[in-house]
Order: structure tokens, then sequence, then C-alpha cells
């Protein structure tokens, strides 16, 4: 049985109003999203699905934050997210939208690591991975979907501590980086989901999600073709994988993973 509390759970796009539709092209044409409306009432939603599996929504920026530039949030999985409220700002952590329900799939709450880094966390409902393609935005094994996910924070070392208390996580291998310092992997009951470094040319502590990508290099070129930019890579990790961080076309932050060649 997967172990909810802690797992990424889902993954999200705030864009801007008047290019929404531009942003949500980019990310089907490169991931081949199927991206519809949710058809939630009195709520401007989209669902992005690969394959039969629920992966990403995308919205407009919301009202109260006119000025922020698009962002992805990445949501984790909480058994209990007034618990988990409370343990978060207990350990410093600042609520921006307090627990809320969202009709059909659960109580959800953002908030901001002590070093300033957003994130989500999500209380599904019971029963809410099974079936109808829900509860499987993150498969390392699936292109298109959520495969890791990268802190950059101004304190590696509070960062880790802070995500351990409230998630469980476990420090897993530490590879030295120069310079750079030390990218500390962190692991989710028993398997590596993401690492922690060092805040470097990132302009605050944000968390980057990396999706799933056959072939690399292509990917690289279709960012280009799509009007994103390459920022970083492409970049062979330790495994065999190569990465590539990104910008969409409105700014947002992202990073694909995979094979350096098309497998198929």
């Amino acid at each position: 049985m997967v172990k909810i509390h802690g797992r990424p759970v889902w993954y999200e796009l705030a864009s801007r109003p008047d290019d929404r539709a531009a942003a949500e092209d980019f990310y089907a044409a490169l991931l081949g999203w199927t991206i519809a409306d949710s058809g939630m009432e009195g709520f401007d939603y989209h669902l992005a699905t690969s394959g039969q599996d629920m992966v990403a929504g995308m919205m407009p920026m919301p009202d109260d934050m006119p000025d922020m530039p698009p962002f992805w949030m990445i949501y984790f999985g909480v058994d209990d997210a007034h618990q988990a409220v409370q343990d978060a700002t207990e350990a410093g952590a600042r609520v921006h939208r307090p627990p809320a329900d969202i009709p059909g799939t659960g109580r959800f709450a953002l908030l901001a690591d002590p070093q300033g880094a957003a994130f989500g966390i999500l209380e599904p409902l019971p029963m809410q991975g099974e079936g109808q393609g829900q509860g499987h935005a993150f498969d390392q094994a699936k292109a298109g979907h959520g495969n890791w996910h990268e802190l950059m924070t101004s304190d590696p070392d509070a960062g880790l501590k802070f995500y351990a208390r409230l998630f469980g996580w476990s420090k897993s291998t530490a590879m030295p980086m120069g310079d750079m310092g030390t990218y500390q992997l962190f692991a989710h009951d028993g398997a590596d989901i993401g690492g922690i470094q060092g805040q470097g040319n990132a302009p605050f502590p944000l968390w980057l999600p990396y999706f799933g990508h056959d072939g690399i290099d292509d990917a690289v070129s279709r960012i280009a073709e799509l009007g994103g930019t390459v920022v970083h890579g492409p970049q062979e990790v330790p495994g065999g994988a190569f990465i590539a961080i990104a910008q969409d076309r409105q700014g947002a932050h992202f990073a694909v993973v995979g094979p350096k060649e098309k497998s198929r």
C-alpha cells in the first residue's frame, strides 16, 4: 500500500490569465499532456492528463497575487491537513492559505517553509488513489509524470530537518558539488524522491518540479521551438539519466529528466 503522508501528490501551474492558453499548449506539446476543463462549478481550473493519469492542474494567477510571476507549486500528501499546518507553523512555517476543502478531492493548504520556499499540502479524500487515474501524478517510471523534486534554499540543513519532521522524510545520499556545497538526497518510504541544495542563482528559496521525459536532447530542442528557455543542461546525473532546467514561455521554472536519447 502506498504511503501518502509525505509523498508528492500533485503539481499546479499558476499562469498569467492573458496567456494561459499558450502556457497550456506549451506543456501539452512538450510533455504529451491532454488538458481539459475540470468542470468544477465556479472554479477556473484545468486538468492535465498523461495517458490515463491526472498529473497536474493549471489555473490563472489568483486575483490577490497579481504581481506574482508564473510558478509551479508542488503538493505533498498528508494524513491530516489541520494537524500538518499546526506542526508546520510550530516549526516556523508561514500559512499562505489555511486548510480548505476541494469538492471531490480533499483538503488543501498553502504554506512557506521557514526559509520562504512555498509548497502545498493535500489531505486526499479516502480512496482518492484508487481508479479514474487519480493519485498517480508522481511516478518515476512514466514520462509526463512528476519524477523528482528539488529544494533550493538558503539553509539546506534546516530545510531537511523541517521537512523530515513534517513529512517523515529521511536523509539519503550526500553528493559533494565543490563550491556549490552538497546535494543532499532525501527519501520517502524508502525511495529517493528529491534533493536539497543551496540557493545558488535562484532569486529566492523555491521548490523545482522535474517531469519525466523520453529523450532530454529532444526535450531541449522542443523547449526552444515552443518559446521556452533552457537555463541549465542537458547534463548527465548519477545513475545515467540526463536533466535540463528550463523556463516556460511565461518564465515559470521547471525541469525534465530522462534518458539522453529517445527510447522509442
